[in-house]
């Protein structure tokens, strides 16, 4: 099993930049493919960002490539998604995500085991 938790969000202007973290617990977590996807009011959760168990593949959401960069540090169980050149349209709540460890990455939420509560990026116009 995996648990979760997300950090890194906030109010910030558009332009510019956040790091979410989000930390996992469990010897799986190297195991495990990573996501993150995020939630704006009203609107369905979407895919963001994945990122292979070894951090050599990753894969971007057409809305965010470019701007978006999926990391992950395996000795602190950890996964990043730096996010620069904030839009409005990329307040939402962000949540990562564990996936097993075959296949590829996956874009589908409901193909992902494990999520954290998620964290909070407003991006103020």
């Amino acid at each position: 099993q995996v648990q979760l938790v997300e950090s890194g969000g906030g109010l910030v202007q558009a332009g510019g930049s956040l790091r979410l973290s989000c930390v996992g617990s469990g010897r799986t977590f190297s195991m495990s493919k990573m996501g993150w996807f995020r939630q704006a009011p009203g609107k369905e959760r979407e895919f963001v960002a994945g990122i292979s168990r070894s951090g050599a593949s990753a894969k971007y959401a057409d809305s965010v490539k470019g701007r978006f960069t999926i990391s992950r540090d395996n000795d602190k169980n950890t996964v990043y998604l730096q996010i620069d050149t904030l839009k409005p349209e990329d307040t939402a709540v962000y949540y990562c995500a564990a996936d097993g460890p075959f296949g590829p990455i996956s874009i589908i939420g409901s193909e992902y085991d494990y999520w954290g509560q998620g964290t909070q990026v407003t991006v103020s116009s």
